[in-house]
């Protein structure tokens, strides 16, 4: 689907705007980028803006008019920031992705377009109405105006999040080993268990728990740490401060038996 999504930029002013939606473009997977009728392109200030995203600017179609724009698309989506008290069918972001997702899914060659006004005023009313359907992303009223490479990344965004759930990919970093850099394999029963026996003689040893009259303090203390679901590496990292705990509260406890000789 993605793939089959135009981005179009119409009569943009910055240069560097440009660039920041062709990297926004790039981040999410998105290929294809028109240019109604700019201001200044091709220029530097959109290349420095792309940061690695050089080739959906080398490949971005320069046109002068909005119909050449739209040329061969089935649905036509145009952002609009004001109410132009326009009766025309009007979507949030996510809803817009999934009015891209469902015309693809309908037809694998449709061409779809999401249409993107200048950065001072936006699309005009007759620019609208060539959109089927009106984009309103809902900003904070008090501080409503995006910039343009920001309200390219929200949509595109919000399409790639539809096509990895239609496509059932995962949206977030699987966990890895311990061994790995961020250590977030699951603790075993066994190493909790010794942790859990390192934590009583340790209390014990400080004096904070009495065997004779635990109160139910060990089990306390299994439910705090279990609502955690600890990983192998936060066991180690809590086992060596018992270990620690352990060395300076025998060593404060040889220095008083040496105050008593």
């Amino acid at each position: 689907m993605l793939e089959k999504i135009r981005v179009v930029l119409v009569n943009t002013s910055h240069p560097g705007n440009i660039g920041g939606a062709a990297r926004a473009m790039k981040n999410m997977g998105l290929k294809s980028l028109v240019l109604v009728d700019p201001k200044k392109y091709p220029h530097q200030d959109a290349s420095s803006r792309a940061a690695g995203a050089d080739d959906i600017l080398e490949n971005a179609q320069v046109v002068a008019t909005l119909e050449e724009a739209l040329a061969g698309c089935s649905v036509v989506l145009g952002t609009s920031a004001r109410d132009r008290r326009i009766p025309w069918p009007l979507l949030d972001p996510r809803e817009a992705a999934d009015r891209c997702l469902h015309t693809w899914q309908a037809d694998h060659t449709a061409e779809i377009a999401l249409v993107f006004g200048r950065e001072y005023a936006g699309l005009t009313n007759a620019e609208l109405q060539r959109c089927q359907y009106h984009i309103h992303i809902p900003a904070d009223p008090e501080f409503s105006s995006l910039n343009l490479a920001t309200a390219v990344q929200v949509l595109t965004y919000e399409a790639r999040m539809a096509w990895l759930k239609y496509t059932e990919q995962p949206t977030h970093m699987p966990e890895i080993e311990a061994t790995g850099m961020l250590g977030t394999a699951p603790a075993t029963h066994e190493s909790l268990e010794l942790f859990y026996q390192h934590l009583q003689q340790t209390l014990i040893e400080i004096d904070f728990l009495d065997p004779a009259k635990p109160r139910h303090l060990m089990a306390r203390l299994r439910r705090i740490f279990g609502r955690s679901q600890l990983k192998k590496s936060e066991v180690n990292i809590l086992r060596g401060i018992l270990t620690e705990t352990q060395k300076a509260a025998r060593g404060e406890i040889i220095q008083r038996r040496g105050e008593h000789v």
